[in-house]
Protein backbone atom coordinates (compact mmCIF):
# COMPACT_ATOMS: atom_id res chain seq x y z
CA UNK A 1 0.00 0.00 0.00
CA UNK A 2 1.09 3.39 -0.99
CA UNK A 3 0.33 7.10 0.68
CA UNK A 4 -2.47 8.70 0.52
CA UNK A 5 -4.34 5.38 2.30
CA UNK A 6 -7.90 4.43 1.64
CA UNK A 7 -8.54 6.26 4.88
CA UNK A 8 -6.39 8.78 5.72
CA UNK A 9 -5.49 11.83 2.58
CA UNK A 10 -2.54 12.42 3.35
CA UNK A 11 -0.07 12.20 0.28
CA UNK A 12 3.60 12.76 2.22
CA UNK A 13 5.52 11.66 5.37
CA UNK A 14 5.72 14.65 7.83
CA UNK A 15 2.58 15.90 7.73
CA UNK A 16 1.15 14.25 10.37
CA UNK A 17 3.42 14.24 13.83
CA UNK A 18 5.24 11.25 15.43
CA UNK A 19 2.69 12.06 18.19
CA UNK A 20 -0.94 11.37 17.72
CA UNK A 21 -3.55 12.07 20.24
CA UNK A 22 -6.78 10.09 19.18
CA UNK A 23 -10.19 10.37 20.32
CA UNK A 24 -12.85 8.30 18.87
CA UNK A 25 -14.85 11.44 18.40
CA UNK A 26 -13.82 13.57 15.29
CA UNK A 27 -15.76 16.34 16.74
CA UNK A 28 -13.48 16.46 19.89
CA UNK A 29 -10.48 15.91 17.74
CA UNK A 30 -11.55 19.54 15.72
CA UNK A 31 -12.31 20.90 19.51
CA UNK A 32 -8.79 20.08 20.60
CA UNK A 33 -6.96 21.38 17.73
CA UNK A 34 -9.47 24.84 17.53
CA UNK A 35 -8.70 25.19 21.69
CA UNK A 36 -4.96 23.78 22.23
CA UNK A 37 -3.06 24.19 18.95
CA UNK A 38 -1.53 26.65 17.86
CA UNK A 39 -1.91 26.55 13.93
CA UNK A 40 -3.65 24.04 13.11
CA UNK A 41 -3.81 22.57 9.85
CA UNK A 42 -6.47 19.83 8.70
CA UNK A 43 -4.78 16.99 6.70
CA UNK A 44 -7.53 14.72 6.60
CA UNK A 45 -11.62 14.44 6.39
CA UNK A 46 -12.16 11.26 4.40
CA UNK A 47 -15.32 9.90 6.31
CA UNK A 48 -15.53 12.89 8.09
CA UNK A 49 -12.68 11.27 10.21
CA UNK A 50 -10.83 14.91 11.05
CA UNK A 51 -6.95 15.16 11.31
CA UNK A 52 -4.83 18.05 12.75
CA UNK A 53 -1.68 19.15 12.61
CA UNK A 54 -0.44 22.17 15.26
CA UNK A 55 1.99 22.78 18.03
CA UNK A 56 1.48 22.72 21.46
CA UNK A 57 3.76 24.41 23.54
CA UNK A 58 6.43 24.73 20.35
CA UNK A 59 6.14 20.69 20.23
CA UNK A 60 4.42 19.34 17.09
CA UNK A 61 1.71 17.25 17.58
CA UNK A 62 -1.53 15.71 15.83
CA UNK A 63 -5.00 15.12 16.49
CA UNK A 64 -7.27 12.54 14.45
CA UNK A 65 -10.10 10.93 15.08
CA UNK A 66 -10.31 7.17 15.36
CA UNK A 67 -14.07 6.24 15.32
CA UNK A 68 -15.90 3.99 17.38
CA UNK A 69 -14.89 0.30 18.30
CA UNK A 70 -11.72 -1.79 17.80
CA UNK A 71 -12.02 -2.17 13.74
CA UNK A 72 -12.10 1.51 13.09
CA UNK A 73 -9.00 2.54 15.45
CA UNK A 74 -7.20 -0.63 14.28
CA UNK A 75 -7.07 0.71 10.70
CA UNK A 76 -6.27 3.89 11.20
CA UNK A 77 -3.91 3.15 13.91
CA UNK A 78 -2.26 0.36 11.60
CA UNK A 79 -2.08 3.40 8.96
CA UNK A 80 -0.47 6.37 11.04
CA UNK A 81 2.40 3.80 12.22
CA UNK A 82 2.66 1.70 9.43
CA UNK A 83 3.00 4.59 6.58
CA UNK A 84 3.52 7.96 7.83
CA UNK A 85 6.01 6.68 10.77
CA UNK A 86 3.73 7.55 13.71
CA UNK A 87 5.93 6.74 17.31
CA UNK A 88 3.20 7.60 19.65
CA UNK A 89 -0.53 7.05 20.07
CA UNK A 90 -1.89 8.18 22.51
CA UNK A 91 -6.02 7.44 22.72
CA UNK A 92 -8.38 9.79 24.89
CA UNK A 93 -11.71 8.92 25.10
CA UNK A 94 -14.54 8.10 27.29
CA UNK A 95 -16.05 4.99 29.93
CA UNK A 96 -18.54 3.17 31.90
CA UNK A 97 -16.81 3.02 35.18
CA UNK A 98 -17.67 -0.63 36.69
CA UNK A 99 -16.49 0.04 39.82
CA UNK A 100 -18.22 1.97 42.82
CA UNK A 101 -15.56 4.34 43.35
CA UNK A 102 -15.18 5.68 40.58
CA UNK A 103 -17.11 8.67 39.88
CA UNK A 104 -18.61 10.33 36.47
CA UNK A 105 -15.41 12.56 35.65
CA UNK A 106 -12.73 10.73 36.95
CA UNK A 107 -9.27 10.19 35.00
CA UNK A 108 -8.90 6.31 34.23
CA UNK A 109 -5.50 5.22 32.86
CA UNK A 110 -5.81 1.79 30.99
CA UNK A 111 -2.33 0.03 31.99
CA UNK A 112 -3.87 -3.29 29.92
CA UNK A 113 -6.74 -3.75 28.24
CA UNK A 114 -8.68 -6.88 28.53
CA UNK A 115 -11.29 -7.49 25.72
CA UNK A 116 -13.95 -9.91 24.51
CA UNK A 117 -12.32 -9.53 21.03
CA UNK A 118 -10.94 -11.71 18.57
CA UNK A 119 -8.39 -8.92 17.47
CA UNK A 120 -5.30 -10.76 18.56
CA UNK A 121 -6.47 -14.45 16.36
CA UNK A 122 -4.44 -12.70 13.12
CA UNK A 123 -1.03 -13.46 15.36
CA UNK A 124 -1.72 -16.58 15.41
CA UNK A 125 -0.15 -17.32 19.06
CA UNK A 126 0.51 -20.03 20.79
CA UNK A 127 -1.75 -18.74 23.93
CA UNK A 128 -3.58 -15.65 24.93
CA UNK A 129 -1.69 -12.35 24.61
CA UNK A 130 -2.07 -10.07 26.83
CA UNK A 131 -2.75 -6.51 25.75
CA UNK A 132 -0.69 -3.41 27.51
CA UNK A 133 -0.06 0.31 27.40
CA UNK A 134 3.32 1.85 26.62
CA UNK A 135 5.28 2.07 30.13
CA UNK A 136 7.10 5.18 28.84
CA UNK A 137 4.05 7.07 27.72
CA UNK A 138 1.77 5.15 31.09
CA UNK A 139 4.86 6.82 33.42
CA UNK A 140 4.97 10.44 31.68
CA UNK A 141 1.05 10.50 31.95
CA UNK A 142 0.83 9.67 36.14
CA UNK A 143 3.18 11.74 36.54
CA UNK A 144 1.92 14.51 34.64
CA UNK A 145 -1.45 14.25 36.34
CA UNK A 146 0.44 13.98 39.66
CA UNK A 147 2.21 17.64 38.68
CA UNK A 148 -1.53 19.26 37.74
CA UNK A 149 -3.25 17.61 40.69
CA UNK A 150 -5.09 15.65 38.63
CA UNK A 151 -5.92 12.19 40.38
CA UNK A 152 -6.02 8.95 38.53
CA UNK A 153 -6.84 5.31 38.57
CA UNK A 154 -4.31 3.16 36.72
CA UNK A 155 -5.24 -0.52 35.92
CA UNK A 156 -6.94 -2.75 33.70
CA UNK A 157 -9.67 -1.99 31.38
CA UNK A 158 -12.00 -4.24 29.17
CA UNK A 159 -12.36 -3.26 25.09
CA UNK A 160 -15.86 -4.76 24.24
CA UNK A 161 -17.00 -5.40 20.78
CA UNK A 162 -20.38 -5.60 22.41
CA UNK A 163 -22.13 -1.57 23.71
CA UNK A 164 -25.48 -3.07 24.01
CA UNK A 165 -24.80 -6.34 25.55
CA UNK A 166 -27.31 -9.48 25.81
CA UNK A 167 -27.04 -10.20 29.21
CA UNK A 168 -26.73 -5.99 30.86
CA UNK A 169 -25.19 -7.73 34.13
CA UNK A 170 -21.75 -9.00 32.43
CA UNK A 171 -19.36 -5.69 33.44
CA UNK A 172 -20.27 -7.83 36.90
CA UNK A 173 -18.08 -10.62 36.00
CA UNK A 174 -14.97 -8.33 34.71
CA UNK A 175 -15.74 -5.86 37.75
CA UNK A 176 -15.04 -8.89 40.15
CA UNK A 177 -11.78 -9.53 38.42
CA UNK A 178 -10.58 -5.88 39.13
CA UNK A 179 -11.21 -4.29 36.09
CA UNK A 180 -11.71 -0.76 36.52
CA UNK A 181 -13.92 0.38 33.27
CA UNK A 182 -15.12 -0.59 30.20
CA UNK A 183 -14.38 1.07 26.57
CA UNK A 184 -14.11 0.01 22.97
CA UNK A 185 -10.72 0.62 21.32
CA UNK A 186 -7.40 0.52 23.46
CA UNK A 187 -6.90 -3.60 22.78
CA UNK A 188 -6.83 -3.02 19.19
CA UNK A 189 -4.43 0.12 19.84
CA UNK A 190 -1.98 -1.85 22.25
CA UNK A 191 -1.58 -4.90 19.47
CA UNK A 192 -1.16 -3.13 16.85
CA UNK A 193 1.41 -1.15 18.45
CA UNK A 194 3.03 -4.06 19.91
CA UNK A 195 3.41 -6.13 16.60
CA UNK A 196 5.24 -2.51 15.29
CA UNK A 197 7.18 -1.53 17.87
CA UNK A 198 5.33 1.85 18.47
CA UNK A 199 4.05 3.54 21.90
CA UNK A 200 0.60 3.46 22.79
CA UNK A 201 -1.40 4.60 25.39
CA UNK A 202 -5.39 5.13 26.66
CA UNK A 203 -6.29 7.93 28.94
CA UNK A 204 -9.62 7.64 29.36
CA UNK A 205 -12.56 9.92 31.65
CA UNK A 206 -15.83 8.37 33.41
CA UNK A 207 -18.45 9.18 31.09
CA UNK A 208 -21.12 7.22 32.96
CA UNK A 209 -20.95 4.39 35.67
CA UNK A 210 -22.56 1.20 34.88
CA UNK A 211 -22.51 0.93 39.10
CA UNK A 212 -24.31 4.27 40.00
CA UNK A 213 -26.04 4.72 36.23
CA UNK A 214 -24.91 8.40 36.42
CA UNK A 215 -24.26 9.68 33.09
CA UNK A 216 -22.89 12.47 30.92
CA UNK A 217 -24.04 14.33 27.70
CA UNK A 218 -22.46 13.84 24.49
CA UNK A 219 -22.01 17.56 24.71
CA UNK A 220 -19.94 17.00 27.82
CA UNK A 221 -17.89 14.15 26.52
CA UNK A 222 -17.02 16.37 23.24
CA UNK A 223 -15.96 19.54 24.43
CA UNK A 224 -15.58 19.27 28.68
CA UNK A 225 -13.04 16.38 29.66
CA UNK A 226 -10.53 18.70 29.28
CA UNK A 227 -7.82 17.35 31.86
CA UNK A 228 -7.35 13.86 29.80
CA UNK A 229 -6.72 16.18 27.21
CA UNK A 230 -3.91 18.27 28.67
CA UNK A 231 -2.52 15.22 30.14
CA UNK A 232 -2.14 13.71 26.78
CA UNK A 233 -0.95 17.18 25.08
CA UNK A 234 2.30 17.34 27.50
CA UNK A 235 3.13 14.05 26.64
CA UNK A 236 4.27 15.22 23.12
Amino acid sequence: MTIPTPHINVSEKGIIAETVLMPGDPLRAKFIAETYLDNPVEFNNVRNMFGYTGSYKGKKISIMGSGMGMPSIGIYSYELIHFYGVKNIIRIGSCGAIQEDIKIRDIVIGISASTNSNYASQYELPGTFAPTASWTLAKKAIDMAESKGIPTRVGNILSSDIFYDDDPDTWRKWARMGVLAIEMEAAALYMNAARAGANALCILTVSDSLVSHEVTTSEERQTSFTNMMEIALELA
